[in-house]
């Protein structure tokens, strides 16, 4: 009975390890295939990257990723997602990859990254009006971030803007933009740090009631990250991606999305 119940325990830890190692394997070894899932991971208060409207997701990043989702027969499934949690979401296989304006710089070792297709600056939105004019004119205010960005990390203690955060009163980190922006809209704080793509959006919106500084507190760019070892679906979704470049369909994306614009700084 003893031995029994040892090679029943044998046999499902076995099992289980098996079980394990082709979920591994399948989230990280995948070899892309007509028909398949291809589930995007993004924030969706990120306008124009990635939003809702309505009942719809919008944007630009998905408008690419559904371009290349047609082109190679697979399913576009867009899945909104807590920007704290999209390292687990990676992980578990939840998601593809994340693909929503996602910055490169600092994250290099962390994702297979494909190569960047957007180049980003952050800027400082202030209130219409406001005495607020220059990066100098911050000393003493407070400012509001989204959390785990490059810009909430350079402003931090041994950042790359370290120098300008320590002038700042302080520094009060959202889980998303749009809880930045209603918080300068209510007077909480008195300038929010974010991407310029978003801030002109943001403008764009609400006519009058913001207005962006013209210096820059630093570039970055964007890639589109999946889990390490996926070098198969990385591979193939840069390759389309370069297709449509080569084509014009990526700048014509681009020009919907940004006044005309083609933003896209990737090469075929």
């Amino acid at each position: 009975m003893k031995r029994s119940k040892t090679v029943l325990a044998v046999a499902v830890a076995a099992a289980a390890a098996f079980a394990t190692s082709c979920a591994d394997k399948s989230a990280t070894d995948s070899v892309p295939e007509k028909g398949m899932q291809f589930v995007l991971g993004f924030d969706a208060d990120f306008p124009p990257y990635g939003f809702k409207d309505g009942d719809e997701y919008k944007g630009f990043d998905l408008d690419l990723a559904r371009e290349v989702c047609r082109r190679n027969e697979w399913n576009f499934v867009p899945k909104p997602i807590n920007w704290d949690a999209k390292d687990m979401e990676l992980g578990s296989g939840a998601i593809s990859c994340i693909w929503n304006g996602f910055t490169i710089n600092g994250r290099e070792s962390a994702y297979e990254w494909t190569e960047a297709y957007v180049d980003n600056s952050q800027v400082v939105l202030v209130k219409a009006g406001s005495p607020i004019k220059s990066l100098a004119d911050l000393a003493g205010k407070t400012v509001a971030v989204q959390t785990d960005t490059p810009v909430q990390k350079a402003l931090a203690e041994g950042g790359d803007r370290a120098d300008l955060g320590k002038t700042f009163k302080g520094v009060v980190v959202t889980p998303n933009y749009n809880n930045a922006v209603m918080e300068l809209d209510s007077g909480a704080v008195d300038a929010v740090a974010l991407d310029i793509g978003v801030a002109k959006q943001k403008m764009a919106d609400l006519p009058g009631k913001f207005a962006m500084l013209d210096e820059t507190v630093m570039t970055e760019q964007y890639g589109i990250g999946f889990k390490l070892g996926n070098k198969a679906l990385r591979d193939a979704v840069q390759k389309t991606l370069k297709e449509m470049v080569a084509d014009g369909t990526a700048a014509k994306i681009s020009a919907q999305w940004f006044d005309g614009k083609d933003v896209i700084v990737l090469k075929p």
